[in-house]
């Protein structure tokens, strides 16, 4: 945006640079939420603060325009809102036959590998180390932001958190932090490799692995249900040489500890893709199916 300052002569050096800089504070605030809109979607962008993070976030938040709920509305949040090009969202939500949801897709930028992770327990790296401020975001400023300003439920049964890779570890801690909040994790290609000791340091699967030590040291928390997605070429690595890749092995195995306090095969749902990829073009044809199992 162009921005014209028209200066009185007269002001002094020291007050025209403070006007100057105010001016300058103004025209760079996203004040007014741009808006997008399709046959039945209408897009808003904007940003809000997070005075945990110490930052803005920008969110692009798809709202049915013609909704026939005549109640709160379910909401999904989505980790790595920036690549919702690349998931061909408004498409997408254009053209999915159910309209009455609200999906919140929040950016991340340089942050990525400090706000993603697993809440209170950074890896081995220290990536991770701002996992519970977002956490907190989430919890504090952002669920409260949307409730406050769109039609959405705060019932938990109503609300869900997805995510890709390290954005899906990170939404299914979300969750599993905040039973009050959400009900429903989706992980598509989930980074259960997250670890708290390196290979080379003597590192173990039943004990470093940080998402299934989480869970295999809680109790079972009530109304929670799980929706997993592998590709089957979403990697070549397998580091036990027991014929299946890491990523599919992790996600088995962090479904085994869930299973082991309590939870059943009605509160897990797990999809492999044969040919699926560590990418958008294997997510964006899985997200239907996501959403049909989250709404139904």
């Amino acid at each position: 945006m162009k921005s014209f300052i028209i200066l009185n002569k007269n002001i002094s050096i020291k007050k025209e640079n403070k006007f100057i800089y105010f001016l300058v504070i103004i025209f760079s605030m996203n004040i007014t939420p741009t808006k997008a809109q399709t046959q039945n979607i209408e897009t808003v962008s904007q940003t809000i603060h997070s005075e945990g993070l110490g930052r803005d976030l920008k969110l692009d938040i798809y709202v049915p325009k013609n909704s026939r709920s005549s109640s709160k509305l379910k909401t999904i949040y989505m980790n790595d809102g920036q690549d919702g090009g690349q998931l061909e969202l408004p498409k997408l939500l254009e053209n999915y036959p159910h309209h009455d949801f609200i999906l919140v897709a929040i950016h991340t930028n340089e942050n990525r590998l400090s706000d993603y992770g697993t809440s209170y327990i950074p890896d081995y790296k220290n990536r991770g180390d701002k996992a519970t401020l977002y956490m907190q975001f989430v919890k504090n400023e952002l669920t409260p932001f949307i409730r406050k300003n769109y039609p959405s439920s705060n019932r938990p049964e109503d609300n869900y958190f997805c995510g890709f890779s390290l954005g899906g570890l990170s939404a299914i801690d979300i969750v599993w932090e905040n039973p009050g909040i959400f009900s429903k994790a989706g992980v598509f290609s989930g980074s259960f490799w997250w670890r708290s000791k390196a290979y080379e340091e003597g590192y173990d699967d039943d004990q470093d692995r940080i998402m299934h030590t989480k869970i295999r040291n809680s109790a079972h928390r009530d109304g929670l249900s799980f929706w997993f997605e592998c590709g089957t070429d979403d990697e070549k690595d397998d580091r036990n040489k027991n014929g299946i890749i890491d990523s599919i092995d992790d996600t088995l195995d962090l479904i085994s500890e869930l299973k082991k306090i309590g939870y059943q095969s009605r509160h897990i749902k797990y999809v492999e893709v044969k040919g699926g990829q560590h990418n958008f073009d294997t997510w964006k044809k899985v997200f239907p199916e996501f959403l049909d199992w989250a709404l139904q």
